[in-house]
């Protein structure tokens, strides 16, 4: 018996073949991808995201969806989100150096090597007052939260985060006590900052600048041994008369994004050499430029040393400024 196909029949027969290709036979990415931001909209590690992934889209057959999951302990909820996501690179997260310190602080119970991170650079911390704040000077600040200690409410993002860790270095350095108020990123926190709710912020230069540009914020004080230089105007280092801020800073960020670490070797290398082109872009040079980053693009190995690193020296610190939840040596961190 011999079958006979119309072009209908046999058009068919080939679609339902296609069909039937697995998922996991066909080339990666062939879907759109995701990435989930752990901290808040507006803030530096959403600002940084938003900017790569639309530059590595280009360099890709697929779109990518730029999210945000915020709250738990240092990130944890978008990263633990993340975590239960199929690893297969469809999936991202958002990542800053200040997620390392979620599972000191009992945010879940992972070392931060179930990621396979790509870092685009940072910027340098600084501490701010609201424009209506009776501070002029570093010093005058300093002073009065020691005069009243506890008594100055202070935001740095959330609990863990780096601009937290940088408040905490600096009361151990300066002496001075501060009233901390933790938000669910720094766009909220600065935001809070130019509402008045708080008289102090603590988070990059970068994410500050604009504010500062426009009065909103007035700038005291580098948490880094320089000064800067926002458009001609120079911002003193908090080290020029608190020369104890050494023994705890600086302590600097490294924010970009991560795909798990179990995810197929092709997706890593897929997305590996989409981030490297598009750290080359002259789009992603003008950015940082602009917004006063420094630029890193460091991926896979390199990235999770400099993770691992930071990993050690922010749990350990916490322990030092006695704010960790949990002992880093119960969770095989090494001490730096």
């Amino acid at each position: 018996m011999t079958l006979k196909f119309t072009k209908w029949g046999a058009a068919a027969v080939l679609a339902a073949s296609v069909v039937a290709v697995p998922a996991a036979a066909q080339e990666y990415p062939y879907r759109d991808i995701t990435t989930v931001v752990v901290w808040g909209a507006g803030g530096g590690t959403d600002s940084i995201n938003r900017m790569i992934m639309a530059e590595m889209e280009k360099e890709l057959p697929v779109s990518i969806t730029v999210t945000n999951v915020t709250g738990g302990v240092a990130g944890s909820n978008g990263m633990i989100h993340v975590l239960n996501q199929p690893a297969d690179g469809y999936t991202l997260a958002g990542i800053s150096e200040s997620n390392v310190t979620a599972a000191v602080q009992g945010g879940w119970d992972k070392k931060f090597d179930v990621w396979h991170p790509f870092i685009v650079g940072g910027s340098p911390d600084l501490i701010s007052v609201s424009a209506n704040a009776p501070f002029d000077t570093f010093e005058e600040l300093i002073e009065a939260a020691k005069k009243d200690p506890g008594t100055i409410p202070a935001a740095a993002s959330g609990s863990g985060s780096i601009h937290h860790l940088n408040l905490l270095a600096l009361e151990n350095g300066t002496g001075a006590k501060f009233k901390f108020v933790p938000y669910g990123g720094s766009g909220p926190a600065q935001e809070a900052a130019v509402a008045g709710e708080v008289q102090v912020i603590v988070t990059s230069l970068a994410e500050q600048q604009g504010l500062i540009k426009g009065g909103q914020l007035k700038p005291l004080a580098m948490l880094v041994p320089e000064a800067g230089n926002l458009d001609g105007t120079t911002i003193p280092s908090a080290f020029e008369n608190y020369p104890d801020l050494s023994k705890y800073l600086p302590l600097k960020q490294a924010i970009g994004f991560a795909v798990l670490a179990d995810a197929p070797d092709a997706a890593k290398a897929v997305l590996e050499e989409a981030f490297a082109k598009a750290m080359q872009s002259d789009k992603v040079k003008e950015w940082a430029s602009s917004n006063y980053y420094d630029l890193s693009g460091l991926a896979g190995e390199e990235a999770s040393a400099q993770f691992s690193k930071l990993e050690s020296n922010f749990a350990w610190t916490l322990k030092e400024l006695g704010a960790a939840a949990v002992d880093p040596a119960e969770l095989g961190i090494p001490k730096p």
